[in-house]
């Protein structure tokens, strides 16, 4: 039977830069908003009350976060890693936007959108066919994507992830695309019920294979890219929904999963936490465990709530 060895969740985006490139980037963002919306976003709310000087402060919590992930995912040395993430018009674009699938081709180049520089990548096929054929028995219309275009995964959602938990020697790796900033979206109990599908693949596998499971996404943002077509709730361009971000991480914290898994679409959309799908999904596979680790601080400069959060290796399925 094989065995998850360690599970994440962590936020993206600007969580993987610098504080000192938040100025650049959210004027970048502000531009796509014009070009998306055809007018100018507000200024964000808390923005005015963020110090730079603060900002670099409260980030080395993420930052340390992270590097506490990338210590154990070392120490435990996984042979496979999957990272579920959705996709922003990167690798499938607006024509097909499954709601679920898996990338079943083999070894890629990942690269960000517009990145000069790639790095290539082993694909753990084998476990790929595996989900989607035990996907498809259990009920999940799961789409299979047998090959990238140029042969490469842009997702940030994925390459980020995968650029800042293994800096070098990265396992072998299982792409999940679970659609989240595209409207409509999986209910969360409908992510849940995937990780509980990961997790029984991962007990299918030889006894002495070693899993890590890591959701990329969030927390609370209303950016660009944002569905404002379809989101009608209170907040503007820039907003954070911190209530609903700190009690998401204390129901994680306190194993409270029937409220996670009860959450609607609509909840996450109301609260900016459509990417949030991509941790109920490792919630999912944790079955109800508490996590052992939890950061979570919001930068309004950088448009987001930032969040990390690991389960022991204790409480693994």
């Amino acid at each position: 039977m094989g065995k998850i060895v360690n599970a994440m969740a962590l936020s993206h985006a600007f969580a993987m830069r610098d504080p000192s490139t938040w100025d650049e980037g959210r004027q970048q963002n502000r531009s796509r908003y014009i070009e998306r919306q055809g007018k100018e976003p507000p200024v964000p709310p808390g923005l005015a009350a963020a110090s730079p000087a603060d900002d670099a402060i409260r980030f080395e919590h993420i930052r340390s976060a992270q590097e506490k992930l990338r210590k154990e995912l070392a120490q435990s040395k996984p042979d496979i890693v999957i990272v579920v993430g959705d996709d922003q018009n990167e690798n499938l674009g607006k024509d097909l936007m499954p709601q679920i699938a898996v990338y079943t081709g083999g070894d890629y180049i990942a690269k960000m959108r517009h990145s000069r520089a790639g790095r290539s990548y082993r694909a753990e096929q084998a476990f790929s066919l595996k989900l989607l054929e035990a996907g498809v028995k259990r009920g999940f219309d799961i789409a299979s994507i047998g090959s990238f275009a140029d042969n490469t995964l842009m997702s940030h959602a994925h390459v980020q992830a995968l650029d800042t938990l293994f800096p070098e020697d990265p396992p072998a790796t299982v792409i999940v695309f679970v659609n989240a900033i595209h409207h409509p979206a999986p209910e969360p109990s409908r992510c849940f019920a995937l990780g509980e599908l990961l997790a029984d693949v991962v007990r299918d596998l030889p006894d002495d294979a070693r899993v890590a499971i890591c959701g990329s996404g969030g927390m609370s943002h209303f950016t660009a890219s944002y569905p404002w077509k379809t989101y009608k709730g209170p907040f503007s361009y820039g907003g954070i929904s911190e209530d609903f971000d700190r009690k998401l991480i204390s129901q994680l914290n306190a194993g409270d999963i029937s409220r996670i898994a009860s959450l609607s679409s609509e909840d996450l959309l109301q609260h900016g936490e459509v990417e949030f799908r991509a941790w109920i999904v490792v919630a999912g596979a944790m079955r109800g465990a508490k996590t052992s680790m939890s950061v979570y601080e919001p930068f309004y400069r950088a448009l987001m709530g930032m969040g990390v959060a690991a389960w022991a290796p204790a409480a693994t399925v």
